[in-house]
Protein backbone atom coordinates (compact mmCIF):
# COMPACT_ATOMS: atom_id res chain seq x y z
CA UNK A 1 0.00 0.00 0.00
CA UNK A 2 0.98 3.62 -0.36
CA UNK A 3 2.45 5.03 2.81
CA UNK A 4 1.12 8.18 4.42
CA UNK A 5 4.16 10.03 3.06
CA UNK A 6 3.21 9.38 -0.57
CA UNK A 7 0.99 12.07 -2.17
CA UNK A 8 -2.56 11.31 -3.16
CA UNK A 9 -3.03 9.80 -6.57
CA UNK A 10 -6.02 11.44 -8.17
CA UNK A 11 -8.12 11.00 -11.24
CA UNK A 12 -8.62 14.18 -13.18
CA UNK A 13 -12.43 14.04 -13.29
CA UNK A 14 -15.16 12.22 -11.30
CA UNK A 15 -15.35 8.43 -11.25
CA UNK A 16 -19.00 7.51 -10.74
CA UNK A 17 -21.49 5.21 -12.46
CA UNK A 18 -23.31 6.77 -15.38
CA UNK A 19 -27.00 7.21 -14.68
CA UNK A 20 -28.29 6.96 -18.26
CA UNK A 21 -29.02 3.44 -19.54
CA UNK A 22 -26.79 2.01 -22.23
CA UNK A 23 -28.13 2.49 -25.74
CA UNK A 24 -28.13 -0.10 -28.49
CA UNK A 25 -24.87 -0.07 -30.38
CA UNK A 26 -24.43 0.19 -34.14
CA UNK A 27 -23.51 -2.78 -36.29
CA UNK A 28 -20.00 -4.19 -36.28
CA UNK A 29 -19.63 -3.23 -39.93
CA UNK A 30 -20.40 0.40 -39.02
CA UNK A 31 -17.65 0.31 -36.42
CA UNK A 32 -14.93 -1.48 -38.33
CA UNK A 33 -15.41 0.64 -41.44
CA UNK A 34 -14.38 3.72 -39.47
CA UNK A 35 -12.19 2.63 -36.57
CA UNK A 36 -8.70 1.19 -37.12
CA UNK A 37 -5.42 1.11 -35.26
CA UNK A 38 -2.69 2.13 -37.68
CA UNK A 39 0.81 0.75 -37.29
CA UNK A 40 3.62 3.21 -37.96
CA UNK A 41 5.61 2.75 -41.14
CA UNK A 42 8.83 0.95 -40.40
CA UNK A 43 11.97 2.48 -41.80
CA UNK A 44 10.56 5.99 -41.77
CA UNK A 45 12.86 8.89 -40.98
CA UNK A 46 13.61 9.33 -37.29
CA UNK A 47 13.11 13.07 -37.63
CA UNK A 48 9.72 14.59 -36.85
CA UNK A 49 7.98 17.62 -38.36
CA UNK A 50 8.12 19.67 -35.17
CA UNK A 51 5.71 20.17 -32.32
CA UNK A 52 3.50 22.69 -34.11
CA UNK A 53 2.82 20.40 -37.06
CA UNK A 54 2.17 17.39 -34.81
CA UNK A 55 -0.28 19.39 -32.67
CA UNK A 56 -1.99 20.74 -35.80
CA UNK A 57 -2.34 17.17 -37.07
CA UNK A 58 -3.84 15.73 -33.88
CA UNK A 59 -5.90 18.64 -32.47
CA UNK A 60 -8.88 18.22 -34.84
CA UNK A 61 -9.38 14.76 -33.32
CA UNK A 62 -9.40 16.01 -29.71
CA UNK A 63 -12.68 17.16 -28.14
CA UNK A 64 -13.89 18.73 -24.94
CA UNK A 65 -16.65 16.99 -22.97
CA UNK A 66 -18.87 19.08 -20.68
CA UNK A 67 -21.87 18.39 -18.46
CA UNK A 68 -23.70 19.00 -15.21
CA UNK A 69 -22.02 17.04 -12.39
CA UNK A 70 -23.93 14.19 -10.79
CA UNK A 71 -24.91 14.69 -7.13
CA UNK A 72 -22.19 12.21 -6.17
CA UNK A 73 -19.58 14.21 -8.09
CA UNK A 74 -20.65 17.45 -6.44
CA UNK A 75 -20.50 15.81 -3.01
CA UNK A 76 -16.99 14.55 -3.76
CA UNK A 77 -15.99 18.04 -4.87
CA UNK A 78 -17.20 19.68 -1.68
CA UNK A 79 -15.55 17.08 0.58
CA UNK A 80 -12.16 17.00 -1.16
CA UNK A 81 -9.12 18.41 0.62
CA UNK A 82 -7.72 19.35 -2.79
CA UNK A 83 -10.81 21.22 -4.06
CA UNK A 84 -8.99 24.56 -4.26
CA UNK A 85 -6.48 23.33 -6.81
CA UNK A 86 -8.98 22.66 -9.57
CA UNK A 87 -8.29 18.93 -9.39
CA UNK A 88 -11.91 18.01 -9.92
CA UNK A 89 -12.30 18.86 -13.59
CA UNK A 90 -14.96 21.43 -12.71
CA UNK A 91 -14.83 25.13 -13.49
CA UNK A 92 -15.78 27.99 -11.19
CA UNK A 93 -19.41 27.65 -12.27
CA UNK A 94 -19.48 24.02 -11.13
CA UNK A 95 -19.56 22.56 -14.65
CA UNK A 96 -17.77 19.22 -15.08
CA UNK A 97 -15.51 18.81 -18.07
CA UNK A 98 -12.88 16.57 -19.59
CA UNK A 99 -11.37 15.53 -22.91
CA UNK A 100 -11.86 12.84 -25.53
CA UNK A 101 -10.39 11.47 -28.76
CA UNK A 102 -12.35 10.88 -31.97
CA UNK A 103 -11.77 7.32 -33.16
CA UNK A 104 -14.42 7.07 -35.90
CA UNK A 105 -15.55 9.71 -38.37
CA UNK A 106 -19.21 8.95 -37.63
CA UNK A 107 -18.98 10.15 -34.03
CA UNK A 108 -17.39 7.49 -31.82
CA UNK A 109 -15.15 8.99 -29.14
CA UNK A 110 -12.98 7.41 -26.44
CA UNK A 111 -12.58 9.12 -23.07
CA UNK A 112 -12.11 8.18 -19.42
CA UNK A 113 -14.94 6.47 -17.58
CA UNK A 114 -14.49 8.91 -14.70
CA UNK A 115 -15.10 11.84 -17.09
CA UNK A 116 -18.45 10.76 -18.50
CA UNK A 117 -19.59 9.01 -15.33
CA UNK A 118 -19.28 12.26 -13.36
CA UNK A 119 -21.86 13.94 -15.59
CA UNK A 120 -25.64 13.78 -15.61
CA UNK A 121 -27.55 12.74 -18.73
CA UNK A 122 -27.26 15.42 -21.39
CA UNK A 123 -23.46 15.73 -21.55
CA UNK A 124 -22.12 17.49 -24.63
CA UNK A 125 -19.07 17.19 -26.86
CA UNK A 126 -17.32 20.28 -28.22
CA UNK A 127 -15.20 19.70 -31.29
CA UNK A 128 -11.93 21.50 -31.87
CA UNK A 129 -11.71 24.84 -33.64
CA UNK A 130 -8.93 23.17 -35.62
CA UNK A 131 -11.73 21.46 -37.56
CA UNK A 132 -12.51 24.85 -39.08
CA UNK A 133 -15.41 25.64 -36.78
CA UNK A 134 -16.07 24.36 -33.27
CA UNK A 135 -19.44 22.60 -32.92
CA UNK A 136 -21.39 21.20 -29.98
CA UNK A 137 -23.08 17.79 -30.02
CA UNK A 138 -25.23 15.93 -27.50
CA UNK A 139 -23.84 12.62 -26.25
CA UNK A 140 -26.28 9.98 -27.49
CA UNK A 141 -24.72 6.71 -26.32
CA UNK A 142 -22.46 5.80 -23.39
CA UNK A 143 -20.50 2.61 -22.68
CA UNK A 144 -18.40 2.91 -19.55
CA UNK A 145 -15.89 0.54 -17.94
CA UNK A 146 -14.75 1.75 -14.53
CA UNK A 147 -12.17 -1.03 -14.06
CA UNK A 148 -10.03 0.25 -16.95
CA UNK A 149 -11.26 3.86 -16.57
CA UNK A 150 -12.20 3.93 -20.26
CA UNK A 151 -15.49 4.81 -21.92
CA UNK A 152 -16.88 4.89 -25.42
CA UNK A 153 -19.39 7.62 -26.30
CA UNK A 154 -21.30 8.44 -29.50
CA UNK A 155 -22.46 11.71 -31.03
CA UNK A 156 -24.54 12.16 -34.18
CA UNK A 157 -21.91 13.54 -36.52
CA UNK A 158 -20.24 12.69 -39.80
CA UNK A 159 -16.97 13.56 -41.45
CA UNK A 160 -15.01 13.94 -38.22
CA UNK A 161 -11.25 13.66 -38.32
CA UNK A 162 -10.06 10.58 -36.49
CA UNK A 163 -6.87 10.10 -34.52
CA UNK A 164 -4.35 7.42 -35.44
CA UNK A 165 -3.24 5.08 -32.67
CA UNK A 166 0.02 3.19 -32.52
CA UNK A 167 -0.14 -0.51 -33.11
CA UNK A 168 -0.94 -2.49 -29.98
CA UNK A 169 2.40 -4.28 -30.20
CA UNK A 170 4.45 -1.08 -30.49
CA UNK A 171 5.68 -0.33 -26.98
CA UNK A 172 6.66 3.24 -26.01
CA UNK A 173 10.18 3.62 -24.65
CA UNK A 174 11.42 5.54 -21.64
CA UNK A 175 12.79 8.88 -22.82
CA UNK A 176 10.56 9.03 -25.90
CA UNK A 177 9.23 12.54 -26.54
CA UNK A 178 5.46 12.99 -26.19
CA UNK A 179 2.74 15.64 -26.34
CA UNK A 180 -0.45 15.75 -24.26
CA UNK A 181 -3.51 17.55 -25.64
CA UNK A 182 -6.71 18.28 -23.72
CA UNK A 183 -8.89 20.70 -21.78
CA UNK A 184 -7.06 21.67 -18.56
CA UNK A 185 -8.83 23.69 -15.85
CA UNK A 186 -11.32 25.49 -18.11
CA UNK A 187 -13.25 24.96 -21.33
CA UNK A 188 -11.71 28.18 -22.57
CA UNK A 189 -8.35 26.34 -22.54
CA UNK A 190 -9.46 23.33 -24.57
CA UNK A 191 -6.94 21.79 -26.96
CA UNK A 192 -4.04 22.99 -24.86
CA UNK A 193 -0.81 21.13 -25.56
CA UNK A 194 2.05 20.25 -23.21
CA UNK A 195 5.22 18.30 -23.92
CA UNK A 196 7.55 15.95 -22.13
CA UNK A 197 8.88 12.42 -22.26
CA UNK A 198 7.82 8.93 -21.26
CA UNK A 199 9.15 8.75 -17.71
CA UNK A 200 8.35 5.09 -17.12
CA UNK A 201 6.46 2.10 -18.48
CA UNK A 202 4.56 -0.78 -16.91
CA UNK A 203 3.58 1.30 -13.90
CA UNK A 204 1.15 -0.35 -11.47
CA UNK A 205 -0.40 2.60 -9.64
CA UNK A 206 -3.99 2.43 -8.41
CA UNK A 207 -5.08 0.77 -11.65
CA UNK A 208 -5.99 -2.72 -12.80
CA UNK A 209 -3.71 -2.55 -15.84
CA UNK A 210 -0.21 -1.24 -16.50
CA UNK A 211 0.12 2.50 -17.15
CA UNK A 212 2.64 4.76 -18.84
CA UNK A 213 4.22 7.52 -16.75
CA UNK A 214 4.94 10.94 -18.28
CA UNK A 215 6.30 14.28 -17.14
CA UNK A 216 4.18 16.16 -19.69
CA UNK A 217 1.86 18.41 -17.70
CA UNK A 218 -1.42 16.55 -17.07
CA UNK A 219 -3.93 18.81 -15.34
CA UNK A 220 -7.58 18.47 -14.25
CA UNK A 221 -9.63 18.30 -17.43
CA UNK A 222 -6.89 16.53 -19.41
CA UNK A 223 -8.54 13.23 -18.51
CA UNK A 224 -9.61 11.36 -21.62
CA UNK A 225 -7.26 13.30 -23.89
CA UNK A 226 -4.41 11.76 -25.88
CA UNK A 227 -0.73 11.34 -25.22
CA UNK A 228 0.89 11.54 -28.67
CA UNK A 229 4.29 10.48 -29.99
CA UNK A 230 6.47 12.34 -32.48
CA UNK A 231 4.78 10.54 -35.38
CA UNK A 232 1.51 12.18 -34.36
CA UNK A 233 0.03 8.88 -33.20
CA UNK A 234 -1.82 8.34 -29.94
CA UNK A 235 0.12 6.12 -27.55
CA UNK A 236 -2.41 6.35 -24.72
CA UNK A 237 -5.32 8.09 -22.98
CA UNK A 238 -4.41 10.34 -20.04
CA UNK A 239 -6.08 9.29 -16.80
CA UNK A 240 -4.51 10.45 -13.50
CA UNK A 241 -1.61 12.11 -11.70
CA UNK A 242 0.01 12.43 -8.31
CA UNK A 243 -0.99 15.68 -6.70
CA UNK A 244 0.60 17.18 -3.60
CA UNK A 245 2.81 20.04 -2.50
CA UNK A 246 6.31 19.45 -3.80
CA UNK A 247 5.27 16.84 -6.39
CA UNK A 248 5.76 17.78 -10.03
CA UNK A 249 4.88 16.16 -13.34
CA UNK A 250 3.85 12.67 -12.27
CA UNK A 251 1.09 11.86 -14.74
CA UNK A 252 -0.20 8.52 -16.00
CA UNK A 253 -1.65 7.29 -19.27
CA UNK A 254 -3.58 4.18 -20.32
CA UNK A 255 -1.52 2.51 -23.10
CA UNK A 256 -2.92 2.05 -26.60
CA UNK A 257 -3.04 -1.75 -26.37
CA UNK A 258 -5.35 -1.55 -23.34
CA UNK A 259 -7.44 1.10 -25.09
CA UNK A 260 -7.81 -1.17 -28.12
CA UNK A 261 -8.74 -4.17 -25.96
CA UNK A 262 -11.39 -2.28 -23.99
CA UNK A 263 -12.94 -0.42 -26.94
CA UNK A 264 -13.25 -3.58 -29.02
CA UNK A 265 -15.04 -5.27 -26.11
CA UNK A 266 -17.36 -2.31 -25.50
CA UNK A 267 -18.24 -2.12 -29.15
CA UNK A 268 -18.93 -5.83 -29.53
CA UNK A 269 -20.74 -6.49 -26.24
CA UNK A 270 -21.58 -3.12 -24.68
CA UNK A 271 -19.45 -4.27 -21.73
CA UNK A 272 -16.04 -5.79 -21.10
CA UNK A 273 -16.08 -9.58 -20.80
CA UNK A 274 -12.83 -10.33 -19.07
CA UNK A 275 -11.37 -13.71 -18.33
CA UNK A 276 -10.71 -14.66 -14.71
CA UNK A 277 -9.03 -17.60 -12.99
CA UNK A 278 -11.70 -17.33 -10.29
CA UNK A 279 -9.50 -16.81 -7.25
CA UNK A 280 -8.37 -13.94 -5.06
CA UNK A 281 -4.60 -13.60 -4.82
CA UNK A 282 -2.26 -11.94 -2.35
CA UNK A 283 0.95 -10.38 -3.62
CA UNK A 284 4.22 -10.70 -1.74
CA UNK A 285 5.34 -7.87 0.55
CA UNK A 286 8.07 -6.88 -1.92
CA UNK A 287 5.55 -6.66 -4.75
CA UNK A 288 3.19 -4.56 -2.64
CA UNK A 289 5.80 -1.85 -2.16
CA UNK A 290 7.06 -2.00 -5.74
CA UNK A 291 10.30 -3.90 -5.14
CA UNK A 292 11.64 -6.17 -7.91
CA UNK A 293 10.63 -9.68 -6.97
CA UNK A 294 10.29 -13.22 -8.24
CA UNK A 295 7.92 -14.10 -5.42
CA UNK A 296 4.70 -15.77 -6.46
CA UNK A 297 1.16 -14.86 -5.37
CA UNK A 298 -0.83 -16.84 -2.83
CA UNK A 299 -4.47 -17.87 -3.16
CA UNK A 300 -6.52 -16.31 -0.35
CA UNK A 301 -9.99 -17.20 -1.65
CA UNK A 302 -11.38 -19.61 -4.23
CA UNK A 303 -14.36 -17.89 -5.84
CA UNK A 304 -15.46 -19.80 -8.94
CA UNK A 305 -16.85 -23.30 -9.26
CA UNK A 306 -14.36 -23.88 -12.09
CA UNK A 307 -11.42 -23.08 -9.81
CA UNK A 308 -12.75 -25.44 -7.13
CA UNK A 309 -13.27 -28.14 -9.75
CA UNK A 310 -9.65 -27.69 -10.86
CA UNK A 311 -8.55 -28.51 -7.30
CA UNK A 312 -7.29 -25.06 -6.36
CA UNK A 313 -7.34 -24.38 -2.60
CA UNK A 314 -6.64 -21.49 -0.27
CA UNK A 315 -2.93 -21.30 0.48
CA UNK A 316 -1.90 -22.58 -2.95
CA UNK A 317 0.77 -20.53 -4.73
CA UNK A 318 0.41 -19.45 -8.38
CA UNK A 319 3.58 -19.43 -10.48
CA UNK A 320 2.51 -19.27 -14.12
CA UNK A 321 -0.34 -19.40 -16.63
CA UNK A 322 0.36 -21.31 -19.85
CA UNK A 323 4.06 -21.04 -19.06
CA UNK A 324 4.11 -17.27 -18.40
CA UNK A 325 5.17 -16.19 -14.92
CA UNK A 326 3.04 -13.69 -13.00
CA UNK A 327 4.10 -11.94 -9.79
CA UNK A 328 1.44 -9.23 -9.37
CA UNK A 329 -2.27 -8.84 -10.01
CA UNK A 330 -1.56 -6.20 -12.66
CA UNK A 331 0.70 -8.69 -14.49
CA UNK A 332 -2.08 -11.25 -14.22
CA UNK A 333 -4.69 -8.84 -15.61
CA UNK A 334 -2.37 -7.90 -18.47
CA UNK A 335 -1.80 -11.55 -19.34
CA UNK A 336 -5.53 -12.34 -19.24
CA UNK A 337 -6.27 -9.68 -21.88
CA UNK A 338 -5.21 -12.34 -24.40
CA UNK A 339 -7.93 -14.76 -23.25
CA UNK A 340 -11.71 -14.95 -23.17
CA UNK A 341 -14.09 -16.52 -20.65
CA UNK A 342 -14.59 -20.18 -21.47
CA UNK A 343 -11.04 -20.82 -22.67
CA UNK A 344 -8.88 -23.38 -20.88
CA UNK A 345 -5.43 -22.66 -19.46
CA UNK A 346 -2.73 -24.56 -17.57
CA UNK A 347 -1.67 -23.20 -14.19
CA UNK A 348 1.60 -24.16 -12.52
CA UNK A 349 1.08 -23.97 -8.78
CA UNK A 350 2.43 -25.13 -5.46
CA UNK A 351 -0.06 -27.01 -3.36
CA UNK A 352 0.72 -28.77 -0.09
CA UNK A 353 4.44 -28.42 -0.76
CA UNK A 354 4.23 -30.02 -4.23
CA UNK A 355 4.52 -28.37 -7.65
CA UNK A 356 1.36 -29.25 -9.55
CA UNK A 357 -0.31 -28.44 -12.86
CA UNK A 358 -3.98 -27.43 -12.83
CA UNK A 359 -6.22 -27.31 -15.90
CA UNK A 360 -8.69 -24.48 -15.48
CA UNK A 361 -11.62 -23.17 -17.48
CA UNK A 362 -11.59 -19.37 -17.32
CA UNK A 363 -14.74 -17.65 -16.10
CA UNK A 364 -16.04 -14.13 -16.67
CA UNK A 365 -14.41 -11.74 -14.24
CA UNK A 366 -16.29 -9.67 -11.73
CA UNK A 367 -14.93 -6.20 -10.82
CA UNK A 368 -13.57 -7.47 -7.51
CA UNK A 369 -11.51 -10.06 -9.43
CA UNK A 370 -9.53 -7.33 -11.20
CA UNK A 371 -8.91 -4.66 -8.59
CA UNK A 372 -5.63 -5.14 -6.78
CA UNK A 373 -6.27 -5.40 -3.05
CA UNK A 374 -3.03 -3.50 -2.47
CA UNK A 375 -4.65 -0.45 -4.07
CA UNK A 376 -7.28 -0.04 -1.37
CA UNK A 377 -5.37 2.82 0.20
CA UNK A 378 -7.13 5.83 1.64
CA UNK A 379 -4.38 8.06 0.25
CA UNK A 380 -5.41 7.20 -3.32
CA UNK A 381 -8.81 8.82 -3.69
CA UNK A 382 -10.64 9.52 -6.96
CA UNK A 383 -11.37 13.04 -8.02
CA UNK A 384 -13.71 14.43 -10.62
Amino acid sequence: MFSSKIPALVLLASAFTVSAPYATMASAADWTSHYTYQAPQLGASSTHPGYSKIIAKVSPSVVGIVGIPTPEAMAEESSSDDSDDGGYGQDKEGIAFGSGVIIASNGWIVTNAHVIDSMQEGAKVITSEANGQSKTYLVKEIYSDTVSDLALIKINATGLKTASFVSGNQKPEVGEQVIAIGTPLSLSLRNSATSGIISGVNRAVDASYSLLQTDAAINPGNSGGPLVNMDGKVIGINTMKYEALGVDNLGFTIPADTVEYIIDQLYEYGEVRRASIGVQLQESEDALIGMPTNDAMTVTEVRSAAAKKAGIKEGDVLYSINGKRVHTTVELNELLKAYAPGQTVKLMMQSGGDIVSRTLKLTQAQPEDLIDSSQADEEASPEQ
